[in-house]
């Protein structure tokens, strides 16, 4: 599970700041939305995040979603650029690294990843991880003279020379240990754990344009299990699907050298009553609405996260999405503990008055842009007088805690 990620000099964030999953002492749904690892340290298992448009809510993913995927990113050309963007409105920052530090655990050993990177190189990449209380450093990688140099530390992970080697061969400038690891045949136990969790146990950014059709067919009709949840979700969302099936067809041209291709599309069977006679009646997936397959492909992917115990990043959950309809999704999704994770932005204020009620007070975050164009990052806890409140919606409106649209 994620406990906190430190950004600096990304995109809209110029400044450090820490956006944590770890719970405050607040009881509340402890036993659905809390997870308790070995060492004390509790974990949410949601995360909502608030803030007027282009204020940086969706940085704060693509941060995220960015150090996840670029430990796998490999680069055949030492030449392309690593894909990472600094906050462009100041000359200095445009020049200099980004900066990050992910947290995480792995069961119940605790893992700190750090990258420090600009467009065209790593400059520096550590990772360690706490088999006590003081970390024990695992690989460390930084430049000397232009060249790439890695530490193993042999007291965690032993690995002989000639892999060693191999691996320094294989890391690029512009890729990261990861990448040159998983080119080498040789054990790394602690290592690949936390390797593992990075590939396994995070799932990609789900944008507003994401199409997720083909990802929800495809898992549904690989587990029919997920297949049946997902339909009950659907009928419970008052959608009146009774059924859904890929079915196959064809598309494009016939022709004397190329037949058609057969593709699967997506069928959904409605059930109509007149009377006492029903009949189901299927639409192509074109034929539906956009909300009936946007909520078909989101609640596939968040239950896919929750039987992989993976991070899922959404941002802008309310879109096509009826608001109770969203209270729905995040009710269903809290009220089973596993040690999955939803990180959500929505503009949805209204889920605000659901705190104490469905929503922890410490899931609630807010950013907020100033004139220097540059994002803050702050949580709700770090208000006082929070339970003097009558509505934690209106207060927001009123401006209480920032994060809202200046006039």
């Amino acid at each position: 599970m994620m406990q906190e990620i430190k950004i600096k000099n990304f995109l809209s964030f110029k400044n450090e700041v820490t956006f944590s999953f770890e719970a405050t002492p607040d009881t509340f749904s402890e036993d659905h939305q809390v997870v308790k690892m070995g060492n004390g340290v509790r974990l949410l298992r949601l995360a909502i995040v608030y803030g007027y448009n282009a204020s940086g809510k969706t940085n704060l993913l693509k941060a995220i979603d960015f150090v996840c995927s670029f430990c796998f990113t490999q680069h055949s050309d030492v030449d392309e650029s690593t894909g990472v963007i600094p906050f462009m409105m100041d000359d200095e920052t445009k020049s200099a690294p980004s900066h990050f530090e992910l947290v995480f655990y792995v069961k119940d050993t605790k893992y700190v990843y750090v990258l420090e990177l600009d467009s065209k190189q790593v400059f520096y990449e550590k990772l360690s991880c706490y088999k006590s209380v003081q970390p024990t450093m695992l690989f460390e990688r930084f430049l000397e003279d232009g060249r790439t140099i890695i530490l193993f530390n042999p007291k965690a992970d032993k690995i002989v020379n000639a892999a060693r080697e191999q691996i320094t061969i294989n890391c690029l400038n512009n890729v990261s240990v990861f990448v040159a690891r998983s080119k080498v045949n040789v054990s790394l136990p602690l290592i690949d754990d936390a390797r593992e969790w990075l590939l396994n146990h995070t799932m990609p950014m789900i944008f507003p344009s994401t199409k997720l059709t083909r990802y929800a067919q495809k898992r549904t009709t690989e587990d029919s299990a997920m297949a049946e949840r997902v339909l009950g979700f659907l009928q419970d969302a008052d959608f009146n699907i009774t059924d859904f099936q890929a079915e196959e067809s064809s598309v494009g041209m016939e022709t004397d050298n190329k037949e058609k291709e057969t593709v699967k599309r997506m069928v959904f069977g409605h059930t109509v009553e007149r009377g006492e006679n029903r009949e189901v009646y299927y639409m192509k997936q074109e034929n539906e609405s956009i909300g009936t397959i946007r909520a078909f492909g989101i609640e596939t992917a968040i239950l896919s996260a929750q039987s992989r115990d993976a991070l899922l990043p959404i941002d802008e959950l309310e879109t096509s999405l009826h608001p109770k309809l969203q209270e729905k999704i995040l009710y269903d999704y809290l009220k089973e503990h596993t040690h999955s994770q939803l990180l959500v932005t929505t503009h949805n204020d209204g889920l605000l008055d659901l705190t104490d009620d469905l929503i922890r007070k410490d899931s609630i975050w807010f950013t907020e842009k100033g004139k220097e164009a540059v994002t803050d990052l702050f949580r709700l806890t770090d208000f006082r007088g929070l339970n003097r409140l009558s509505s934690i919606r209106e207060a927001y409106r009123n401006k209480r805690f920032g994060a809202t649209m200046s006039k």
